[in-house]
């Protein structure tokens, strides 16, 4: 049977650990922890995995994320390229298939992606998805559509919990984690540890210290990190400088709280840089390796963040 460290469990060990550490000792740890970086393949728009992947160590991750159309193509390349050409290009260049987005399909129909987790991944790529929307909700109404929705969920579930992925369910603007309280109580009524909150700063408030707690109350029950900040939104075609104002260190929002609290959890899941463009499917800038450099710039930040 496997044995869950529940949301609960896990705050009061963590309690326990922090009652007794010192500063130096949260120093040093956050000086130790570096994030698991993942690389969005949808950054660079409709370039092939053959073009990609080489720039996965560039960027300073060891592992892919995946997206399909309208925002990338490479998901598809799995059908037009054939699982053993793909599992030879991830070999090739020594990278993991850490993630699937799969807004597409959606939460209720993940089987074709948790086979390619299968096939291609191992048991913690990451298949992040959303919960359909039920309007802004609060209190009693809130907690029964949560556990409707992991009701729903459950066969999905059951094939992580047999070791097919881990699913992340992002809190979105349109969908029914949709604010700080939906995402807590999600957090709260969630039972098995194969299943999680992808937490996306961008649907948040634009507050250091609010993403930092939400992180840290939530505890293991997150299980993905967009590195993606409001800046001047995404929705609307913008300069190409404020739209970039999206990636971390560009825009206003102080990543810091946020990096230290993952610090202090030893958070080991994907932590994706990540944007959107305007149209949706174009690369985030104009060659790949531009792109490349404000990936690394990013990372540069973050990183820095960690040794203030």
């Amino acid at each position: 049977m496997r044995t869950t460290l529940t949301r609960r469990t896990w705050m009061s060990s963590t309690a326990a650990v922090l009652g007794t550490a010192s500063l130096a000792g949260k120093e040093s740890l956050n000086s130790r922890w570096r994030p698991n970086y993942i690389l969005s393949s949808a950054l660079y728009g409709t370039a092939t995995l053959p073009e990609i992947l080489p720039e996965v160590a560039k960027t300073g991750a060891t592992s892919i994320d995946l997206w399909p159309q309208p925002h990338g193509t490479q998901r598809e390349e799995i059908e037009s390229r054939g699982v053993e050409q793909v599992q030879h290009l991830l070999e090739k260049h020594d990278v993991r298939l850490g993630g699937i987005a799969c807004y597409r399909p959606g939460a209720f129909k993940l089987d074709s992606e948790f086979a390619v987790a299968r096939q291609l991944g191992d048991s913690e790529t990451v298949l992040v998805t959303m919960a359909p929307s039920n309007g802004t909700l609060s209190g009693k109404p809130l907690d029964a559509a949560i556990r409707a929705f992991l009701s729903k969920l459950s066969p999905a579930i059951k094939q992580a919990e047999e070791g097919a992925g881990v699913i992340a369910i992002e809190n979105h603007s349109k969908s029914l984690l949709n604010s700080p309280e939906s995402i807590r109580r999600f957090t709260t009524l969630v039972e098995s540890d194969r299943v999680g909150i992808a937490l996306a700063p961008h649907h948040l408030p634009q507050d250091g210290n609010l993403l930092a707690d939400l992180a840290g109350e939530a505890g293991p029950a997150v299980k993905f990190v967009y590195a993606q900040q409001y800046g001047k939104g995404s929705k609307e075609k913008l300069p190409k400088a404020d739209e970039l104002l999206q990636l971390p260190g560009r825009g206003s929002l102080d990543f810091g709280p946020l990096m230290r609290q993952l610090a202090e959890m030893q958070f080991a899941g994907p932590v994706e840089i990540f944007m959107h463009p305007v149209p949706r499917g174009v690369p985030i800038l104009n060659s790949i390796a531009e792109i490349t450099t404000a990936i690394r710039a990013a990372r540069a930040y973050l990183d820095g963040l960690l040794a203030s």
